[in-house]
């Protein structure tokens, strides 16, 4: 995946079936599902792929055992058989997690173990193992650190857990592989219109180069996530809002606060919601919260409140209490949930589950949705484009379309950290092996080398610093601190194999620490 070679693509096109804003997980999935049916699709990424929303989650694939507390079965089910099949077409990036439910009241063990029962019986042939109810001895044994004050017992469930803008990248791939046009830093700056007000295409402008495009299309999609309300500014007269803003932030600690395989899920905090402690990339990854936010920004910035929270829940549950100076690495997304009907709802209450709008100009806009039904989401949304701007009809393929890297991956594999580039290990060896340089770490307390930051900038698209620490290599989720301390060889790997100068190297240098440093709780930053 090259991004010369896109351009060239773009260039060469004079109309296509397919434009698609937004390269997020909808958008990704959309642009896949659409070309792997055969039609010419492109997609256009304002900045790079799964910036947003869509490298900011709790890295869980699950069927939302809240939705079912909630009752709404038909969307739980759905989120299971798509759990199901992204296990089996990313096999390298989503693997079974188990998950404990420590019990403080002697009915919690028997209210979860008949839920999660239910949740098993709805997974059918696609379930990752059954729920138990589990002794305090038990739970103490698979949880050390937990809190034993009070403790009654456990259950145990399975779920999903996966590296998401790892899967967006492979998605990206997946989507070149079969005809489609991707690019990053290319922003729809206009959407043009016939004398019917009816939507043609956009006008794209390439942010690198300064260049602008008019690219005409049959049926276009806009799967922006929070910055929809932005595209639909240019598309209606009338301005609404279409979607509002929820903030969920994590906190990354050293694995020593969790030392086990199992991730903790409290179902109930303190003000109602559902907490998680996932082991991911040998750290542990705790949230989240559910803000809901007045105005969105490309960099969102956890709240005090958001964080102090996550902390004290954690301090409730966890033995060895982490405290402010414990935390590596403090991330923050934006849902972009579909705006309420009616005002005044609260977030839990605004639905999950995904909208399709068409607008009168043509426009087909997705709202909603989440990681786990993204594939789901784009064959909804290009099934919607076929009826609604008569494309050919072509069947949906995706439900058996292996992503990119996908190769069966155990625990053992899963100790080498290259294992989430599946297929593609023995060509980052390989890289390593050519070009001796290249096996130079990029941090001394992690394995990553400079070689997958060059596998990243050759085959992955990756244009700043920012895309190679963030959402290529993920140490600046896991260790905000080493990556900052990395940046500069990065800059000087990136300078080199894309012909920067030296101002260019010191500016991405300079912007990288400063984005960085929203990764940090406030008095560490540097």
């Amino acid at each position: 995946m090259n991004r010369l070679e896109q351009l060239k693509k773009l260039k060469q096109t004079t109309e296509w079936d397919v434009i698609v804003i937004g390269g997020g997980a909808s958008g990704l999935g959309t642009a896949l599902d659409a070309a792997s049916r055969g039609y010419k699709t492109i997609l256009l990424e304002a900045i790079d792929f799964a910036k947003g929303t869509s490298s900011r989650s709790t890295k869980l694939v699950h069927g939302g055992v809240r939705y079912l507390e909630q009752g709404d079965i038909s969307m739980v089910r759905e989120a299971l058989k798509e759990r199901g099949l992204m296990a089996q077409n990313a096999a390298h990036l989503v693997k079974n997690q188990s998950f404990v439910i420590p019990n403080y009241n002697w009915w919690g063990g028997y209210f979860y173990t008949i839920g999660l029962t239910i949740y098993d019986l709805l997974a059918g042939k696609l379930s990752l193992g059954s729920s138990k109810y589990i002794s305090k001895k038990k739970t103490i044994e698979l949880l050390p650190t937990i809190k034993q004050k009070g403790l009654v017992n456990g259950v145990t469930y399975h779920d999903g857990q996966f590296d998401d803008s790892r899967l967006a990248i492979n998605i990206a791939q997946t989507a070149v592989e079969n005809g489609a046009c991707v690019l990053n830093y290319t922003k729809v700056v206009n959407l043009l219109k016939d004398d019917e007000n009816q939507v043609t295409g956009v006008q794209v402008e390439d942010l690198e180069s300064g260049e602008k495009h008019e690219i005409k299309g049959k049926a276009i999609i806009n799967a922006t996530g929070v910055f929809t309300n932005a595209i639909m500014k240019l598309n209606d007269t009338v301005y609404k809002k279409y979607i509002v803003p929820s903030q969920g932030i994590h906190l990354v600690f050293d694995k020593s606060f969790l030392p086990s395989d199992y991730a903790l899920m409290i179902p109930k905090t303190s003000d109602g919601r559902v907490l998680f402690a996932v082991p991911w990339h040998n750290k542990i990854v705790v949230g989240t919260t559910d803000t809901l936010m007045k105005k969105h920004s490309v960099e969102p910035i956890a709240l005090e409140t958001e964080i102090e929270f996550v902390l004290e829940t954690a301090q409730r549950y966890l033995a060895k209490k982490p405290t402010r100076a414990d935390v590596l690495s403090v991330f923050a997304g934006l849902r972009p949930l579909a705006a309420p009907d009616e005002p005044g709802k609260s977030t839990k209450e605004v639905s999950r589950s995904h909208k399709i709008i068409v607008s009168d100009t043509g426009l087909i806009t997705i709202t909603g949705g989440k990681w786990t039904t993204y594939r789901k989401i784009a064959e909804d949304l290009v099934n919607k484009a076929i009826r609604v701007r008569h494309l050919s009809k072509n069947k949906c393929k995706t439900e058996h379309v292996s992503i990119h890297g996908n190769k069966i991956t155990n625990a053992i594999d899963r100790e080498n950290h290259l294992y989430i580039y599946g297929t593609d290990i023995p060509k980052i060896v390989e890289l390593q092996n050519k070009e001796p340089e290249l096996k130079e770490k990029l941090h001394p307390n992690y394995d990553y080398t400079m070689a997958e930051v060059a596998w990243a900038i050759r085959y992955e698209m990756a244009r700043t610093i920012d895309d190679v620490l963030a959402r290529r290599v993920r140490l600046l989720f896991l260790d905000a601190r080493a990556a900052i301390a990395s940046c500069e060889k990065v800059a000087q790997l990136l300078a080199k194999e894309l012909g920067h100068d030296e101002t260019w190297t010191q500016n991405q240098i300079a912007e990288f620490k400063t984005l960085a440093n929203g990764f940090l709780l406030t008095e560490f930053r540097k």
